[in-house]
């Protein structure tokens, strides 16, 4: 609890969970330290927790807290110095034209078909293929920090969505989706350069992109967006080195 200051300590608790199946690198397990109670993580609140490694996954905010293991590295992209690869630059030509416009955080049939065909497409057999309309909800349309949705569409048809936290000190990429039937896209690449614009033009210095895992397939492409930085052993510090 040091690691907070009092007014964390007073306000807020946290319990580690029991074990369970990693979802990145099997057949490891996971253990997960969670903060709790959640209606008091605000947007306030949230923006320091993220800068000590917490996540949100609609209600619950957490951090891993593995026995062994230390593979997810948080990681946050410094935005005023971000340089766009040849790549980056080709994926934000290739999907320039979509258009970004911000919606309310509520359940649309439209946003939860295309959330099922990206699942069943990009993630089959991982869980979320399977989600239900309550627990797609659960997971990207409850929140009690600033949260923005965005849709990306292209001459009329829902392309892509995506839903950001808005913090202190920059943006937070919740989760992203988008139509797995558009071949040879790069709607990832393209959202998160589209993000770290946003950032700017909020004069926010950060992009917090989650965590990174050099040995998962899934997890491991952040570290093409650089400069970014990881929190090891407690301190933000330059990833580069580790591409």
């Amino acid at each position: 609890m040091n690691m907070f200051h009092d007014g964390f300590a007073q306000h807020l608790q946290f319990y580690v969970t029991s074990s369970y199946p990693c979802s990145y690198l099997a057949p490891k397990r996971a253990r997960s330290k969670v903060a709790t109670p959640a209606y008091l993580i605000d947007t306030k609140t949230y923006s320091e927790l993220i800068r000590f490694g917490f996540r949100r996954s609609g209600l619950y905010t957490y951090r891993p807290h593995c026995d062994q293991c230390h593979a997810c590295v948080p990681v946050r992209l410094l935005v005023d110095e971000f340089l766009p690869t040849r790549s980056q630059r080709r994926a934000l030509k290739d999907h320039g034209h979509l258009t970004a416009a911000f919606r309310d955080l509520q359940f649309s049939p439209e946003q939860y078909a295309l959330y099922r065909r990206y699942q069943l497409q990009r993630h089959p057999g991982g869980g979320m293929d399977q989600d239900s309309r309550e627990q797609f909800s659960h997971f990207l349309l409850q929140s009690n920090v600033a949260t923005r949705l965005v849709e990306f569409r292209e001459d009329g048809k829902l392309r892509m969505v995506s839903v950001i936290d808005e913090l202190d000190d920059g943006l937070s990429s919740v989760y992203t989706f988008y139509d797995p039937d558009i071949l040879k896209s790069s709607f990832g690449t393209y959202n998160v350069v589209w993000q770290a614009a946003l950032c700017r033009r909020l004069g926010l210095p950060f992009l917090y992109l989650g965590y990174w895992i050099a040995e998962s397939r899934k997890m491991a492409y952040k570290i093409k967006f650089r400069p970014l930085h990881g929190l090891i052993n407690g301190r933000w510090q330059p990833l580069d080195a580790h591409a």
